[in-house]
């Protein structure tokens, strides 16, 4: 029950932080005059770490729902080998993210 929940808060949280990048891409880009709102979100790590851990999470629970579909059944044991696996992608996009930037 908690996958199926966080995978549908998780898809429509992506939605919306996609979206704000997005929309502040396009005042970025586009404007001469670059508002001070969109520099400040658009930059904002929060964010970027927000969209790293939800899409990461978001992928490999996907990832088990199909495995789950094709008849893998051990589902206590695909809970948290997904969890695991999700958790260190996470901390090492984290991380390339912050020695990137």
């Amino acid at each position: 029950m908690f996958i199926w929940l966080f995978h549908r808060i998780s898809g429509v949280s992506l939605i919306i932080l996609f979206g704000i990048k997005i929309l502040t891409s396009f005042f970025l880009f586009t404007k001469e005059n670059k508002p001070d709102w969109a520099l400040s979100l658009h930059r904002q790590p929060v964010i970027d770490v927000l969209i790293l851990i939800l899409f990461t999470f978001h992928s490999i629970y996907g990832l088990r729902t199909i495995l789950i579909d094709f008849g893998y059944r051990q589902e206590k044991k695909l809970f948290w080998l997904s969890n695991i696996v999700a958790g260190i992608i996470s901390l090492v996009l984290i991380y390339i993210y912050f020695i990137v930037s």
